[in-house]
């Protein structure tokens, strides 16, 4: 046999000789977001929840179940949709239900508790969950917040199966792709961005909702409308004594085009994720975000932005060209839907303003805050007079003084 003698190699060349190959790959993620309506998802309409996971009796999907304090409180003197819906997921074969259901205390407060996120995280690690697993959650935006954080960040990922309790995270939040904790007094500063395996607004989950609950919670379509439709906004114009008055009807309509304009943002409108300096959805919010912490969240979220959407329709008028008229006729529609346009906290207005830079920074880069031309037409702005803002906040105290 012929031996061969390995031959020494040849030195690379130098990076003065062989530039390196810098490689920029763009790529596309595909991702589904399922939302389904139902009229009674813990009865007759049970199948769509069951439809939603890929289990079966040979394999049965394993889920565990979440629920909003205050859904089981409001309801506790009949057997609420939580328990109802325990039951139905307890007793078919095409889930494997671990554990027993699991209660997140409701509101803001479960934002603020690092206990409340390590225990659900020690929930799932005591139960075995994985990628494929279930995580059905009921309650309102705070709750799916931090219930979606710790889905998103165990395993990199765990399936959620959204059921929003309010009517503000069924138009809004509970379809959206952003989950949160807050953190140093400031909201959502810890979070991530996941795509929930699907969302179902209920109608029958919304009957316990108190009306300060149920009407703030609706700011959130006037927000949208604004910004996308003014025919909607008109709508809920001419609409606004029966959503006040809870009638069944509007208030399914309102929220099923709310959670639509809403989507087709998140889906259709190029940045999902947030990564552009614009984020047109949080109208309103620069300061709805500063007032609930000063009020220690007494302030419903809705009420929040409720308020800042006044707030900044009002500074369009006087800056933008929006028409004064056009600007009252807004707040007129937040009052007249039954949520409130002022609280004491606008008394300090430089601590209100404090909010444009916690704003910047949680956006990054430069400031960037969305505001009216006109109804349905929006426009972004990189610079806020602080005082003419502060003129607003004075209007807007005339203002919610003559609509009491």
């Amino acid at each position: 046999m012929q031996r061969t003698t390995a031959q020494p190699m040849e030195p690379r060349p130098s990076s003065e000789h062989q530039p390196v190959n810098d490689i920029d790959v763009p790529f596309v993620v595909s991702f589904t977001h399922r939302l389904r309506h139902t009229l009674d998802v813990a009865g007759n309409d049970f199948d769509v929840l069951i439809d939603l996971l890929t289990g079966d009796a040979e394999q049965p999907a394993k889920v565990q179940f979440w629920v909003d304090s205050n859904l089981h409180d409001a309801t506790a003197e009949h057997l609420d949709l939580a328990s109802r819906l325990g039951e139905r997921l307890a007793s078919t074969d095409r889930v494997n239900l671990v554990g027993q259901t699991h209660t997140i205390i409701g509101g803001e407060q479960c934002k603020n508790s690092a206990e409340v996120l390590q225990q659900l995280l020690g929930l799932i690690n005591d139960h075995d969950m994985d990628r494929r697993s279930y995580i059905i959650v009921a309650g309102g935006g705070a709750v799916l917040d931090v219930a979606g954080y710790a889905a998103a960040i165990a395993h990199r990922g765990i399936r959620l199966i959204r059921l929003p309790s309010t009517t503000l995270a069924q138009s809004d939040s509970g379809i959206g792709v952003k989950n949160a904790v807050n953190q140093f007094g400031k909201k959502n500063w810890i979070g991530t961005f996941a795509v929930p395996w699907a969302v179902i607004n209920d109608a029958a989950i919304l009957q316990s909702l108190p009306d300060r609950d149920f009407h703030s919670g609706l700011t959130e379509a006037i927000k949208v409308a604004l910004l996308k439709d003014a025919s909607f906004f008109q709508w809920i114009e001419s609409h606004a004594a029966e959503i006040q008055q809870r009638d069944p009807a509007v208030s399914s309509e309102v929220i099923a085009r709310s959670c639509r304009l809403h989507l087709d943002h998140i889906t259709l409108g190029g940045d999902p994720f947030e990564a552009l300096e614009a984020r047109p959805l949080d109208f309103g919010h620069w300061s709805a975000h500063r007032l609930e912490p000063m009020t220690d969240y007494e302030l419903r979220h809705g009420e929040a932005v409720g308020i800042g959407v006044a707030l900044d329709t009002l500074y369009s008028a006087r800056v933008l060209g929006l028409e004064h008229e056009k600007a009252m006729r807004v707040c007129q529609a937040i009052a007249a839907i039954g949520s409130p346009l002022w609280c004491d906290a606008l008394d300090d207005s430089d601590a209100v303003l404090c909010g444009l830079e916690e704003f910047r920074q949680h956006l990054g880069g430069r400031l960037t805050v969305t505001m009216l031309r006109d109804i349905g037409e929006s426009v972004n702005v990189h610079e806020i007079n602080p005082g003419v803002m502060s003129e607003c906040i004075e209007e807007l105290r005339q203002i919610a003084r003559g609509s009491k």
